[in-house]
């Protein structure tokens, strides 16, 4: 109890200083070497929050929890459908404040898959069978549930705390595990699984609102009159 009581006596100064904020918007998702399932792309969601330390001058932080809807559709000779991903995103972005107006950011991102779903309708009636594979019953053993990769966008201020903004996600990290690590029958993996490097790819676009202190503003305030 006392260390959750220091903690907080440690922490809400920084707060208190700091800016913080939430967004919501929507993605643009689909997946990089994904050819051979004629992968395309999927819209979905986010909504998160994010707290920026204070910051004097052109340079800043920002770091970001965001839950993140995402996939992408497919077509092969046996099946059509579309694969359902959900991340919880940690972007931890440096910022570059080009005027009061406008910033861009860039940096590093991890991501956790927390859950994961495949819809398939196949191609041919006359099939049997599950499309899906043996392992479709826990379909998350097919990837890899910790990502990793770079992120980089702008953001436009236009008034008081609203942000409007637009951001690039590409994932360093293979989507799925190396087949070899699972079984499934006949020794196929199930349709919707492209080459083993196939990674994550997000544009999302969003708005959010800005809560906190302005440095801006504050300076401004604390000018002395002419």
């Amino acid at each position: 109890m006392r260390k959750i009581i220091l903690a907080v006596a440690v922490l809400l100064p920084l707060f208190s200083m700091a800016q913080f904020g939430i967004k919501a918007g929507v993605n643009f998702a689909s997946v990089t070497n994904a050819s051979d399932i004629n992968a395309s792309n999927e819209s979905g969601f986010l909504v998160g929050v994010f707290l920026a330390p204070p910051s004097k001058g052109i340079m800043g932080f920002r770091t970001e929890l965001i839950y993140s809807k995402q996939g992408y559709n497919y077509k092969t000779a046996t099946n059509t459908g579309t694969v359902n991903l959900d991340y919880i995103l940690l972007p931890q972005l440096m910022q570059i404040n080009i005027t009061k107006f406008v910033s861009i950011q860039a940096g590093f991102q991890m991501a956790f898959l927390i859950n994961a779903k495949a819809d398939s309708t196949p191609t041919n009636t006359g099939g049997a069978g599950n499309p899906y594979g043996a392992a479709y019953s826990s379909m998350m053993d097919y990837y890899n549930k910790f990502d990793y990769g770079v992120a980089a966008g702008i953001e436009v201020h236009p008034f008081k705390g609203l942000l409007v903004g637009a951001r690039y996600n590409l994932s360093l990290g293979n989507l799925y595990k190396d087949p070899s690590s699972y079984e499934t029958s006949g020794g196929q993996p199930p349709s919707f699984i492209p080459q083993v490097d196939a990674k994550n790819n997000v544009v999302q676009l969003f708005v959010g609102w800005i809560f906190g202190n302005n440095s801006s503003k504050k300076q401004k305030q604390t000018q002395p009159q002419q």
